[in-house]
């Protein structure tokens, strides 16, 4: 891609608040007025970052929320001002294998990540007892490639022998849990070859498509209107995911990621250090996290809070929610390849593709 000086200037104004960046004298006046645009989710883990306890390097941090199917539209196809952001993982490994996109690059850091095997929801109605009963049915789904969704498929090959060619897709026309995620972006409606898929009817959503008979059942990141209400008709595949999953991260090592953190490239060639910054303010800030969780019980609502944080120690490890390569390169391999072998990624693309190279080595604290 041919570099523009212009450009760059212009996102440098927009981005870090410079008045002058026409040369070495601008970059220095402007190395102490540097705001940066950061945006994603108030996470607890990320909250440090949001009021401002914690900065990347020496910028001044503002941090802006937004849902994550706009974020990305933002990143892969919108005006790009964002200088750090979290991102959909799966839609940044198609737009970097389908549409060269090159203007990010990911930063291991990993605002949310979820076991998925609760994300699969059923008709009771309909004899589906175990995940092999769904060979040959009929599936509802309010998207088709974004991360959760490859997820689920992914893991019901490899751990259950249900190929996406098994079943039949009927994509909703609505999503009922559209508020949670916003409008999905063009890469989280990728649609594969020899896979017979089909729409749903005009303003049925998901839920209308499984209490309607029209759907056996769903595969959903969020949880279906029908479910959430307590429609006795509707309920998960697995009635324990939580040992399920479990036991899943004890056979595999898998934690499913679904989002990670983005930095645009034209920032990173003017602060070259800016990458490493980044991870590591993510990293505090979940390390200030995890101190507020473990005086929870002071102030959660959860009965059973600290029961729950213990347990979860004693199956994941202290550090139990992850960043950098090493600890999560299976995870982040296995991804990677879901989106090749389902079809989605037009190529293989390697961790060395997505992240940035000075953040591929880095270790937590």
């Amino acid at each position: 891609m041919p570099y523009n000086h212009q450009n760059r200037r212009d996102f440098l104004k927009l981005s870090l608040a410079a008045s002058a960046l026409t040369g070495p004298l601008g970059a220095l006046a402007a190395a102490n007025a540097k705001e940066l645009a950061v945006a994603g989710y108030k996470y607890n883990h990320v909250q440090a970052l949001v009021d401002g306890r914690v900065q990347i390097g020496d910028f001044s941090s503002q941090f802006q929320t937004g849902k994550i199917s706009d974020l990305n539209t933002h990143v892969f196809s919108g005006p790009q001002t964002l200088g750090v952001t979290e991102i959909g993982l799966l839609p940044f490994i198609l737009a970097y294998a389908n549409d060269d996109f090159r203007d990010y690059s990911l930063v291991p850091a990993f605002p949310f990540r979820m076991f998925r095997h609760k994300s699969i929801f059923i008709h009771t109605g309909r004899g589906i007892e175990k995940p092999q009963d769904l060979k040959g049915r009929r599936i509802g789904t309010p998207g088709y490639s974004s991360t959760s969704l490859t997820w689920i498929r992914g893991i019901m090959k490899d751990e259950y022998g249900v190929s996406p060619e098994d079943v039949e897709w009927v994509i909703s026309a609505a999503d009922s849990s559209a508020k949670f995620g916003g409008k999905a972006s063009k890469q989280e409606q990728v649609f594969p070859e020899d896979i017979r898929i089909s729409v749903g009817p005009k303003g049925k959503d998901e839920s209308d498509l499984l209490l309607d008979g029209e759907v056996d059942a769903l595969f959903h990141a969020v949880e279906p209107r029908a479910f959430r209400e307590g429609n006795p008709n509707v309920v998960r595949l697995f009635a324990d995911p939580q040992a399920i999953e479990k036991e899943y991260f004890r056979k595999t090592g898998i934690f499913p990621i679904m989002h990670a953190v983005a930095v645009k490239n034209e920032l990173i060639e003017a602060y070259p250090t800016l990458p490493k910054a980044v991870f590591s303010a993510y990293s505090d800030a979940k390390s200030l996290g995890y101190q507020a969780m473990q005086s929870g019980w002071l102030f959660s609502t959860l009965p059973w809070y600290g029961q729950e944080l213990e347990e979860t120690k004693e199956t994941m490890g202290d550090n139990f929610w992850p960043y950098g390569i090493a600890p999560n390169e299976e995870t982040l391999s296995t991804l990677c390849r879901y989106a090749y072998d389902q079809g989605l990624a037009r190529k293989l693309v390697t961790i060395e593709d997505l992240f940035h190279p000075s953040t591929l080595e880095l270790l937590e604290a």
